[in-house]
């Protein structure tokens, strides 16, 4: 059902977000993958999706910190295939410092990243999506966005503004065919989460597979990462016909994580 379909996924090029192009690129939809990689590993990934799928797949290069960087993409985008159909906000990046020491500039970048810049990109897709009476928005936020934990202040803040903005969205747009929801996933073993093992390692002078013990058990009943195929399954159900009802909700996928 995605075939002429156009996905525009923020921060694309790895990780959750790569998944989810992976996973709406094997429906054939077009693609716009975004992300800060070197240009070399850029082309072998749009080579190896080109070649997965019967639509587009194309690349920008856009600072997801940048207001203006954003509306240059999102109307390139537009003006190439008519629309942005499907919109996945899945850009941010992570800190983590007591507040009294947290850096201002990763604050400030952090709140850009995770949460101003879907702001910038829904407010720019929502034109197109109205006028064809079609459009599905999904936010990746996190059990972060749910509930807090120390030292994470500028990505906790991020995430549970980014459940707000989606609550907004969802009202705005609930006559119009448009649907906007939130994704809120636990540890998943991606680039980000990776760096945060090795730091928690080295700092407690233990191996990474105790460390990695040590960081589920503390928070994931289910003592198992969540693959990031499952979330990418989670946001072609929510960009689905079946979905069509579901809209500014806030949905884990987090192995038990909010529930304690």
């Amino acid at each position: 059902m995605f075939r002429n379909k156009t996905v525009l996924i923020t921060g694309s090029t790895s990780g959750i977000g790569r998944a989810i192009a992976e996973g709406f690129a094997a429906q054939n939809a077009n693609i716009i993958l975004n992300g800060i990689e070197l240009i070399e590993e850029v082309n072998m990934i749009l080579d190896e999706m080109s070649r997965k799928t019967r639509g587009t797949v194309v690349y920008e290069c856009a600072n997801m910190a940048d207001s203006d960087a954003i509306e240059i993409m999102m109307k390139r985008s537009i003006e190439r295939f008519g629309s942005v159909d499907v919109l996945v906000n899945n850009a941010c990046i992570q800190h983590v410092s007591p507040i009294e020491s947290f850096p201002v500039e990763k604050w400030d970048i952090i709140l850009s990243l995770g949460l101003s810049s879907a702001f910038h990109t829904i407010r720019h897709a929502l034109p197109a999506m109205r006028q064809k009476g079609w459009g599905r928005i999904i936010n990746i936020a996190s059990a972060h966005g749910l509930v807090a934990s120390v030292q994470k202040s500028a990505y906790v803040a991020a995430k549970h503004g980014v459940i707000g903005l989606t609550k907004v969205v969802a009202l705005e747009t609930a006559t119009d065919n448009i649907t906007c929801n939130a994704i809120c996933p636990g540890w998943v073993l991606t680039p980000l989460v990776q760096k945060q093992i090795d730091e928690k390692a080295e700092k407690m002078g233990i191996s990474l597979s105790e460390a990695q013990y040590d960081l589920l058990q503390e928070k994931q009943p289910s003592m198992a990462f969540v693959k990031p195929e499952d979330l990418a399954a989670f946001a072609l159900f929510l960009s689905g016909d079946a979905a069509s009802q579901i809209t500014g909700s806030a949905m884990t996928m987090d192995g038990g994580w909010v529930s304690r």
